[in-house]
């Protein structure tokens, strides 16, 4: 069995987020609030209810009163591999998921408002077929990631607000993958670990003109050491002596997050917002990786392993537009495009990310103090050609995974809010 890929036990689900990611580069999630899904997230200098804790929170000073909001997004998408080594396709198992959020502002004065919000900021969830060709490299891989986000945002000017809080971060991870048993049927192993970390956000909102509002905020990177249990279904008992169920661990960098808009009024009914996002996913330049116990026949056994990632910086820029049709009715709509992080060098199926296009539409219905949102959006990620040496050691085996990857996405949200 050799090298095997004994650490990949724990190195694809720290690595990895959301790789059926919603309109994130590499693995954030930007499914905030139905409203500002519509909007394609263009809610950076202005406010769209309490889901502005996680855009900017220093526009809180622009909602009144007492303010709640929870909601949820359905997102399914449709992944197929072409394999270069024998033109058959393989398509990912089309699971939903629903990453949710809520979000909480209270205005003490005109001068202070507070907030809180849970939600997910980053995470993962991929699901091929166990018998795949890339099964070598990953079948299964699912992060989660929950966020905890109480702000403060004070109002310095009748211009300018300034916002500071504190990210309480959870996050739980695993992985499941195949390792080649030869006469034997393949080994599966599963990782699956947790941890906890800490980090900060700011925001800024300047007001240039009474119809113009500069928007700046800021995320930090949080450091986290995922500890976790690594274990085995072996096609022969013997092979416990070099497989055994053992702990490991293996440092992980959630990277820091920076995002700049500017919003027009043109008219009393009609908002258009511009956005950039920037994102220090050259942070990641590699995977440390560390178990407890070796793991591999003898000759071949590892606990420590350095894995090179070679991860980019990022850019995404976006345009929406919020028209408020009456007093009841706003309709939304809303265009991104983003880059993604992952060089050819170290692109792999676990996460086969690629730049996208997202276009949204949305509305928001107001029946007195309740807000009702609805959006929708369609993700298409730019086709992705994997040829490289990433699974080489499996190629014998048709393992490497090399082909042409397509991705299509379609993102359903809805929001309900209530004015106190």
């Amino acid at each position: 069995m050799g090298r095997l890929g004994a650490v990949r036990i724990i190195l694809l689900p720290l690595i990895l987020g959301f790789a059926s990611q919603a309109w994130g580069a590499g693995f954030a999630i930007f499914t905030q609030g139905a409203s500002s899904l519509g909007q394609a997230a263009a809610v950076v200098a202005h406010a769209e209810g309490p889901s502005t804790i996680f855009f900017n929170p220093a526009l809180l000073n622009d909602l009144s009163g007492t303010r709640i909001e929870a909601g949820t997004t359905l997102l399914t998408f449709n992944r197929s591999f072409k394999s270069s080594t024998d033109g058959r396709v393989h398509d990912m198992d089309d699971d939903l998921y629903f990453p949710s959020t809520f979000y909480l502002s209270h205005t003490l004065s005109d001068r202070v408002a507070l907030g809180l919000g849970v939600f997910s900021p980053f995470g993962l969830a991929t699901d091929w077929d166990p018998r795949w060709e890339g099964r070598y490299i990953s079948t299964r891989a699912e992060m989660t990631t929950y966020t905890v986000n109480p702000v403060i945002s004070f109002r310095v000017s009748p211009r300018l607000s300034l916002a500071l809080g504190a990210d309480f971060v959870w996050v739980d991870a695993e992985l499941e993958n195949k390792i080649p048993a030869f006469p034997l049927a393949d080994i599966n192993q599963k990782f699956k670990g947790d941890d906890f970390g800490l980090g900060f956000n700011l925001g800024l909102a300047f007001k240039v003109t009474d119809r113009v509002t500069l928007g700046l905020s800021y995320r930090s990177e949080i450091d986290l050491t995922v500890d976790g249990d690594a274990s085995f279904r072996l096609p022969h008992p013997a092979l416990g002596t070099y497989f055994p169920k053992t702990g490991g661990k293996a440092d992980q960098t959630l990277p820091q997050q920076a995002f700049a808009g500017i919003a027009w009024q043109i008219t009393d009914p009609l908002t258009v917002e511009a956005g950039v996002r920037w994102e220090d996913w050259s942070s990641y330049d590699q995977m440390k990786i560390e178990l407890d116990r070796p793991i591999g026949p003898p000759g071949g056994a590892a606990s420590v392993k350095v894995v090179p990632r070679d991860w980019r910086d990022t850019w995404a820029c976006n345009l929406g537009v919020k028209y408020q049709l009456n007093d009841r009715v706003t309709l939304l709509a809303g265009y991104l495009y983003g880059e993604n992080p992952v060089p050819n060098s170290t692109f792999d199926p676990s996460i086969p990310d690629s730049d996208t296009h997202l276009f949204t539409l949305g509305t928001d219905l107001t029946f007195g103090n309740l807000i009702l949102s609805l959006s929708y959006g369609y993700q298409k990620q730019e086709n992705r050609r994997k040829d490289n040496q990433i699974g080489a050691e499996y190629a014998l085996l048709g393992g490497t995974a090399n082909g042409r990857y397509e991705t299509e996405a379609h993102l359903a949200a809805l929001s309900l809010g209530y004015r106190f």
